[in-house]
């Protein structure tokens, strides 16, 4: 204790900056939300609350009736500063219903816009509150069988959520564009990987890293999307499909 007060009072006096824990932008999640809410055409927005009070926004949208599969929800998590309609996740949560997917598609910690990837770890723990919150929800629906659905820094969040939360209670997780070598091996429900043929670089240089812990489990797979880059620009019905044809042949 000695130590680190000479440390801290050293620092001080030499007029030393000490490193800052990156904290949530909540104005610039607060700003998204006032974007997003007013737009949402299909599904309803669903304001959930952390145990710290904080309310962030998600959208639920219930499956066709007709089509519904019996249980099942879709829990769906963005990257990096962006939001639960952005780019590729609008289409995938509003269209997974139509086959029978209930979706619920979650705001999560966001950062100032020029922060990069490596600046969001502190608020992995947030993320993984928030996931664990969007889960407690969706069972609270009657969804028994959840599937977490992720794009780049989300999966990075949701394999942050699932080492502190081995048994959660989750059916499958689809990982899309995963920009690390995740560690799949211990998980007890299949995981697809899946990336577009140009992707990122550190996509697709950890992706046999990723495989590796594919290997021996049970309806899990590695695929890869034709022609498609790391937002799948103009392969929105790709995505679909290829997310949709796992899930019916795996839950």
């Amino acid at each position: 204790m000695r130590a680190l007060s000479l440390l801290l009072t050293f620092g001080l006096t030499l007029g030393l900056v000490l490193p800052a824990v990156a904290a949530p932008d909540y104005a610039r999640e607060k700003n998204w939300a006032g974007e997003v809410e007013p737009s949402v055409m299909i599904g309803d927005a669903v304001w959930l609350e952390l145990a710290s009070g904080h309310k962030f926004l998600t959208l639920y949208t219930e499956a066709e009736s007709a089509k519904a599969r019996d249980g099942v929800g879709v829990i769906v998590i963005h990257g990096m500063g962006v939001h639960p309609d952005w780019g590729l996740i609008g289409p995938l949560r509003q269209n997974l219903p139509e086959h029978g997917y209930a979706t619920l598609s979650v705001q999560m910690p966001v950062l100032k816009a020029d922060a990069k990837g490596d600046e969001y770890p502190p608020t992995f723990d947030e993320a993984a509150a928030r996931i664990q919150t969007a889960i407690d929800f969706m069972a609270a629906k009657g969804y028994s069988k959840i599937v977490l659905a992720t794009h780049s820094l989300g999966c990075r969040m949701t394999a942050h959520y699932l080492q502190r939360n081995p048994k959660a209670g989750v059916a499958a997780w689809v990982a899309i564009g995963a920009p690390a070598a995740l560690d799949y091996a211990k998980l007890k429900f299949p995981v697809l990987d899946l990336y577009g043929e140009n992707d990122l670089p550190q996509v697709l240089s950890s992706a046999k890293a990723r495989a590796k812990g594919l290997s021996g489990k049970p309806k899990s797979a590695q695929k890869v999307a034709p022609k498609a880059d790391h937002f799948f620009n103009g392969k929105d019905a790709l995505l679909l499909d290829m997310v949709r044809e796992y899930l019916d042949k795996t839950l």
